[in-house]
Protein backbone atom coordinates (compact mmCIF):
# COMPACT_ATOMS: atom_id res chain seq x y z
CA UNK A 1 0.00 0.00 0.00
CA UNK A 2 1.10 3.50 -0.83
CA UNK A 3 2.82 6.29 2.19
CA UNK A 4 -0.20 8.05 2.64
CA UNK A 5 1.01 9.98 5.09
CA UNK A 6 3.97 10.70 2.97
CA UNK A 7 2.54 11.40 0.84
CA UNK A 8 0.28 14.22 2.17
CA UNK A 9 3.08 15.63 4.13
CA UNK A 10 4.41 16.59 1.00
CA UNK A 11 1.10 17.72 -0.56
CA UNK A 12 0.83 19.79 2.46
CA UNK A 13 4.17 21.86 1.15
CA UNK A 14 3.35 21.91 -2.14
CA UNK A 15 -0.29 22.95 -1.89
CA UNK A 16 -0.75 25.58 0.84
CA UNK A 17 -0.59 28.51 -0.81
CA UNK A 18 -3.32 27.53 -3.47
CA UNK A 19 -5.76 26.18 -0.97
CA UNK A 20 -8.07 27.22 2.16
CA UNK A 21 -7.33 25.85 5.20
CA UNK A 22 -10.96 25.58 6.22
CA UNK A 23 -12.86 25.80 9.48
CA UNK A 24 -13.98 23.10 12.05
CA UNK A 25 -17.31 24.65 13.25
CA UNK A 26 -18.81 22.78 15.99
CA UNK A 27 -22.33 21.66 15.60
CA UNK A 28 -24.46 21.77 19.04
CA UNK A 29 -27.32 20.35 17.04
CA UNK A 30 -25.54 17.33 15.92
CA UNK A 31 -23.73 17.22 19.52
CA UNK A 32 -27.42 16.92 21.41
CA UNK A 33 -27.50 13.20 19.30
CA UNK A 34 -24.50 11.61 20.52
CA UNK A 35 -23.92 13.40 23.65
CA UNK A 36 -20.11 14.43 22.83
CA UNK A 37 -18.49 17.28 20.19
CA UNK A 38 -19.17 17.20 16.57
CA UNK A 39 -17.62 19.27 14.42
CA UNK A 40 -18.19 19.92 11.04
CA UNK A 41 -14.98 20.12 8.30
CA UNK A 42 -16.25 22.82 5.75
CA UNK A 43 -14.51 21.87 2.83
CA UNK A 44 -18.40 23.27 0.71
CA UNK A 45 -16.52 26.73 1.37
CA UNK A 46 -12.65 25.02 -0.10
CA UNK A 47 -12.06 26.96 -3.42
CA UNK A 48 -14.50 25.89 -6.07
CA UNK A 49 -16.70 24.52 -3.57
CA UNK A 50 -15.42 20.87 -2.56
CA UNK A 51 -12.10 19.20 -1.48
CA UNK A 52 -11.47 18.16 -4.99
CA UNK A 53 -8.80 21.54 -5.33
CA UNK A 54 -6.31 19.43 -2.92
CA UNK A 55 -5.81 16.57 -5.15
CA UNK A 56 -5.91 18.35 -7.98
CA UNK A 57 -4.02 20.74 -7.43
CA UNK A 58 -1.14 18.69 -5.92
CA UNK A 59 -1.15 16.09 -9.27
CA UNK A 60 -1.09 19.19 -11.45
CA UNK A 61 2.17 20.67 -9.02
CA UNK A 62 3.60 17.26 -9.81
CA UNK A 63 3.50 17.19 -13.52
CA UNK A 64 7.25 17.34 -15.45
CA UNK A 65 8.25 20.54 -17.53
CA UNK A 66 7.35 18.10 -20.87
CA UNK A 67 3.84 16.59 -19.19
CA UNK A 68 2.91 20.45 -18.20
CA UNK A 69 3.35 21.19 -22.09
CA UNK A 70 1.45 18.36 -23.49
CA UNK A 71 -1.75 18.65 -20.95
CA UNK A 72 -3.63 16.44 -19.25
CA UNK A 73 -7.22 14.95 -19.67
CA UNK A 74 -9.35 14.36 -16.55
CA UNK A 75 -12.99 12.94 -15.97
CA UNK A 76 -15.46 14.06 -13.45
CA UNK A 77 -18.70 14.18 -12.12
CA UNK A 78 -18.68 17.95 -11.51
CA UNK A 79 -16.42 18.78 -8.44
CA UNK A 80 -12.93 17.05 -9.12
CA UNK A 81 -13.29 18.64 -13.17
CA UNK A 82 -14.08 22.28 -11.12
CA UNK A 83 -10.81 21.89 -9.24
CA UNK A 84 -8.89 20.82 -12.16
CA UNK A 85 -9.83 23.04 -14.58
CA UNK A 86 -8.89 25.74 -11.30
CA UNK A 87 -5.68 24.06 -11.09
CA UNK A 88 -5.07 24.90 -14.93
CA UNK A 89 -5.88 28.44 -14.83
CA UNK A 90 -3.96 29.38 -12.09
CA UNK A 91 -0.53 26.87 -12.97
CA UNK A 92 -1.07 27.82 -16.81
CA UNK A 93 -1.71 24.22 -18.21
CA UNK A 94 -4.04 23.34 -21.12
CA UNK A 95 -6.56 20.14 -19.94
CA UNK A 96 -9.74 18.57 -21.28
CA UNK A 97 -12.44 17.16 -18.98
CA UNK A 98 -14.78 14.84 -19.33
CA UNK A 99 -18.10 14.41 -17.75
CA UNK A 100 -20.70 11.82 -17.43
CA UNK A 101 -24.10 12.91 -19.76
CA UNK A 102 -25.86 12.83 -15.75
CA UNK A 103 -23.58 15.20 -14.64
CA UNK A 104 -25.56 18.23 -12.65
CA UNK A 105 -25.76 21.28 -14.44
CA UNK A 106 -24.79 23.35 -11.89
CA UNK A 107 -21.83 21.89 -12.82
CA UNK A 108 -21.50 22.19 -16.08
CA UNK A 109 -22.42 25.62 -15.70
CA UNK A 110 -19.66 26.46 -13.38
CA UNK A 111 -16.99 24.69 -15.43
CA UNK A 112 -17.71 26.77 -18.30
CA UNK A 113 -17.55 30.07 -16.52
CA UNK A 114 -14.25 28.82 -15.51
CA UNK A 115 -13.21 28.64 -19.11
CA UNK A 116 -13.00 24.94 -19.26
CA UNK A 117 -12.86 22.49 -22.58
CA UNK A 118 -15.67 19.87 -21.65
CA UNK A 119 -16.32 16.56 -23.32
CA UNK A 120 -19.51 14.27 -22.23
CA UNK A 121 -19.08 10.57 -22.55
CA UNK A 122 -20.95 7.74 -20.70
CA UNK A 123 -23.92 7.63 -18.32
CA UNK A 124 -22.01 6.89 -15.11
CA UNK A 125 -18.06 7.81 -13.90
CA UNK A 126 -16.79 4.27 -14.54
CA UNK A 127 -17.55 4.98 -18.15
CA UNK A 128 -16.64 8.35 -18.13
CA UNK A 129 -13.20 7.44 -16.86
CA UNK A 130 -12.38 4.76 -19.02
CA UNK A 131 -12.88 6.28 -22.13
CA UNK A 132 -10.77 9.78 -20.56
CA UNK A 133 -8.00 7.32 -19.81
CA UNK A 134 -8.22 5.46 -23.29
CA UNK A 135 -8.35 9.01 -25.44
CA UNK A 136 -4.91 10.03 -22.72
CA UNK A 137 -3.50 7.13 -23.94
CA UNK A 138 -4.03 7.89 -27.68
CA UNK A 139 -3.14 11.11 -27.33
CA UNK A 140 -0.66 11.06 -25.09
CA UNK A 141 -1.66 13.58 -22.56
CA UNK A 142 -1.39 12.76 -18.57
CA UNK A 143 -4.77 11.36 -17.39
CA UNK A 144 -5.75 12.82 -14.05
CA UNK A 145 -7.63 10.17 -12.19
CA UNK A 146 -10.47 11.75 -9.65
CA UNK A 147 -8.76 9.16 -7.07
CA UNK A 148 -6.86 6.92 -7.92
CA UNK A 149 -3.48 8.66 -8.49
CA UNK A 150 -0.70 8.42 -5.15
CA UNK A 151 -0.83 12.34 -5.91
CA UNK A 152 -4.61 13.07 -5.55
CA UNK A 153 -5.25 10.56 -2.63
CA UNK A 154 -1.89 12.67 -0.46
CA UNK A 155 -3.60 15.73 -1.33
CA UNK A 156 -7.50 14.91 -0.27
CA UNK A 157 -5.08 13.41 3.19
CA UNK A 158 -4.17 17.14 3.74
CA UNK A 159 -7.76 17.20 5.39
CA UNK A 160 -6.72 14.73 7.89
CA UNK A 161 -3.77 17.14 8.85
CA UNK A 162 -6.23 19.78 9.62
CA UNK A 163 -8.43 17.93 11.62
CA UNK A 164 -6.00 16.73 13.65
CA UNK A 165 -4.15 19.66 14.01
CA UNK A 166 -7.49 21.17 15.50
CA UNK A 167 -8.57 17.67 17.04
CA UNK A 168 -5.70 15.95 18.06
CA UNK A 169 -7.96 13.71 19.82
CA UNK A 170 -10.77 13.05 17.64
CA UNK A 171 -12.72 9.92 18.27
CA UNK A 172 -14.34 9.56 15.01
CA UNK A 173 -14.10 10.52 11.83
CA UNK A 174 -17.03 10.04 8.78
CA UNK A 175 -16.44 10.77 5.01
CA UNK A 176 -18.61 10.47 2.45
CA UNK A 177 -17.07 7.58 -0.31
CA UNK A 178 -17.43 7.12 -4.15
CA UNK A 179 -14.27 5.74 -5.31
CA UNK A 180 -12.36 6.47 -2.25
CA UNK A 181 -9.77 9.27 -2.79
CA UNK A 182 -10.74 11.58 0.05
CA UNK A 183 -11.58 8.65 2.91
CA UNK A 184 -8.32 7.09 1.43
CA UNK A 185 -6.41 10.13 1.85
CA UNK A 186 -7.74 11.07 5.35
CA UNK A 187 -7.14 7.37 7.09
CA UNK A 188 -3.82 7.00 5.83
CA UNK A 189 -2.59 10.26 7.74
CA UNK A 190 -4.86 9.91 10.91
CA UNK A 191 -4.05 6.03 11.19
CA UNK A 192 -0.27 7.04 11.00
CA UNK A 193 -0.62 9.46 13.49
CA UNK A 194 -3.59 8.37 16.16
CA UNK A 195 -4.53 4.69 15.19
CA UNK A 196 -7.54 4.45 17.60
CA UNK A 197 -9.60 7.26 15.60
CA UNK A 198 -12.64 5.39 14.30
CA UNK A 199 -12.69 5.84 10.31
CA UNK A 200 -16.14 5.38 9.19
CA UNK A 201 -17.09 5.60 5.70
CA UNK A 202 -20.53 6.58 4.20
CA UNK A 203 -22.37 6.17 1.24
CA UNK A 204 -26.17 6.65 -0.75
CA UNK A 205 -28.06 3.01 -0.65
CA UNK A 206 -28.30 3.72 -4.26
CA UNK A 207 -24.37 3.57 -4.85
CA UNK A 208 -22.99 1.53 -2.07
CA UNK A 209 -20.47 0.33 -4.44
CA UNK A 210 -17.17 0.99 -2.32
CA UNK A 211 -18.98 -0.52 0.37
CA UNK A 212 -20.22 -3.66 -1.03
CA UNK A 213 -16.78 -4.39 -2.68
CA UNK A 214 -15.03 -4.34 0.64
CA UNK A 215 -17.40 -7.19 1.85
CA UNK A 216 -16.27 -8.96 -0.96
CA UNK A 217 -13.31 -8.38 -1.06
CA UNK A 218 -13.08 -7.16 -5.05
CA UNK A 219 -14.02 -4.61 -7.03
CA UNK A 220 -17.23 -5.34 -7.82
CA UNK A 221 -19.55 -4.31 -10.61
CA UNK A 222 -22.32 -2.84 -8.55
CA UNK A 223 -25.64 -1.72 -10.02
CA UNK A 224 -26.46 1.69 -9.27
CA UNK A 225 -29.35 3.94 -9.25
CA UNK A 226 -30.06 7.92 -8.98
CA UNK A 227 -28.81 9.78 -5.80
CA UNK A 228 -29.14 13.66 -4.50
CA UNK A 229 -25.15 12.15 -3.90
CA UNK A 230 -23.82 12.47 -7.48
CA UNK A 231 -20.61 13.40 -6.42
CA UNK A 232 -20.46 9.73 -5.26
CA UNK A 233 -22.51 7.77 -7.62
CA UNK A 234 -21.08 5.29 -10.25
CA UNK A 235 -18.46 2.96 -10.27
CA UNK A 236 -14.95 2.23 -8.75
CA UNK A 237 -11.88 1.96 -11.60
CA UNK A 238 -10.12 -1.77 -12.02
CA UNK A 239 -7.19 -1.92 -10.13
CA UNK A 240 -8.15 1.58 -8.13
CA UNK A 241 -5.21 2.04 -5.40
CA UNK A 242 -8.27 3.16 -3.13
CA UNK A 243 -9.59 0.20 -2.58
CA UNK A 244 -7.17 -1.42 -0.61
CA UNK A 245 -6.64 1.45 1.48
CA UNK A 246 -10.24 1.44 2.29
CA UNK A 247 -10.03 -2.30 3.07
CA UNK A 248 -7.34 -1.94 5.66
CA UNK A 249 -8.01 1.48 7.09
CA UNK A 250 -11.74 2.11 7.02
CA UNK A 251 -13.45 0.88 9.95
CA UNK A 252 -17.02 0.97 9.49
CA UNK A 253 -19.63 1.80 6.72
CA UNK A 254 -22.89 3.29 6.73
CA UNK A 255 -25.19 3.08 4.15
CA UNK A 256 -28.05 5.69 3.84
CA UNK A 257 -31.42 6.26 1.80
CA UNK A 258 -32.25 9.12 -0.35
CA UNK A 259 -35.00 10.67 2.57
CA UNK A 260 -32.18 10.39 5.62
CA UNK A 261 -29.70 12.44 2.83
CA UNK A 262 -32.76 14.70 2.09
CA UNK A 263 -33.58 15.29 5.59
CA UNK A 264 -29.65 15.81 6.95
CA UNK A 265 -28.95 18.24 3.90
CA UNK A 266 -32.45 20.26 5.52
CA UNK A 267 -31.51 20.34 8.95
CA UNK A 268 -27.90 21.46 8.21
CA UNK A 269 -29.08 23.95 6.13
CA UNK A 270 -31.76 25.35 8.95
CA UNK A 271 -29.26 24.87 12.04
CA UNK A 272 -26.32 26.50 10.39
CA UNK A 273 -27.51 28.34 7.09
CA UNK A 274 -25.10 26.44 5.08
CA UNK A 275 -25.97 24.98 1.74
CA UNK A 276 -24.54 21.75 1.32
CA UNK A 277 -24.31 19.16 -1.51
CA UNK A 278 -26.07 15.58 -1.35
CA UNK A 279 -22.10 14.19 -0.79
CA UNK A 280 -21.93 16.04 2.42
CA UNK A 281 -25.56 15.85 3.42
CA UNK A 282 -24.32 11.40 3.01
CA UNK A 283 -21.59 11.79 5.77
CA UNK A 284 -24.26 13.91 8.17
CA UNK A 285 -27.15 11.27 7.43
CA UNK A 286 -24.79 8.42 8.55
CA UNK A 287 -23.61 9.92 11.40
CA UNK A 288 -27.79 10.25 12.71
CA UNK A 289 -28.20 7.14 12.10
CA UNK A 290 -24.95 5.55 14.25
CA UNK A 291 -25.29 8.59 16.65
CA UNK A 292 -26.19 5.94 19.65
CA UNK A 293 -22.64 3.81 19.00
CA UNK A 294 -21.05 7.49 19.39
CA UNK A 295 -22.02 8.77 22.86
CA UNK A 296 -19.25 11.15 24.09
CA UNK A 297 -17.60 10.80 21.45
CA UNK A 298 -15.65 13.58 19.76
CA UNK A 299 -16.54 13.44 15.93
CA UNK A 300 -15.64 15.44 12.87
CA UNK A 301 -17.98 15.17 10.22
CA UNK A 302 -16.36 16.22 6.84
CA UNK A 303 -18.59 18.50 4.93
CA UNK A 304 -17.03 17.40 1.05
CA UNK A 305 -18.78 19.86 -0.65
CA UNK A 306 -21.62 22.40 -1.17
CA UNK A 307 -22.02 22.68 -5.27
CA UNK A 308 -26.11 21.61 -5.31
CA UNK A 309 -28.32 23.29 -8.16
CA UNK A 310 -30.22 26.07 -6.56
CA UNK A 311 -33.97 25.00 -7.90
CA UNK A 312 -33.38 21.15 -6.53
CA UNK A 313 -31.83 22.63 -3.27
CA UNK A 314 -35.31 24.32 -2.98
CA UNK A 315 -37.38 21.43 -3.72
CA UNK A 316 -35.60 20.00 -1.00
CA UNK A 317 -35.93 22.75 2.14
CA UNK A 318 -39.44 23.50 0.54
CA UNK A 319 -40.81 20.65 -0.77
CA UNK A 320 -44.11 22.28 -1.31
CA UNK A 321 -43.16 24.92 -3.28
Amino acid sequence: MIDIHGLALAAEKRVRPHIRQTPLEPSVDLGRESGGPVFLKLENIQHTGSFKVRGAINRLMALDDDQTKTGIITASSGNHGLATVFGLNRLGINGVIYLPESASPLKVQMLENLGATIRFHGSDCEATETHARQQAEKTGQVYISPYNDPFVVGGQGTVGLEILDRLPHVDCIMVSVGGGGLISGIAGVVKAMRKETRIVGCLPAHSPVMAASVKAGRILDVQTRDTLSDGTSGGIEPGAITFDSCRTLVDDWVLVSEGEIRSAMTRVFENHRLVIEGAAGVTVASFLKMAPQLTGKTVALVICGGNIDAGLFKTLICPSG
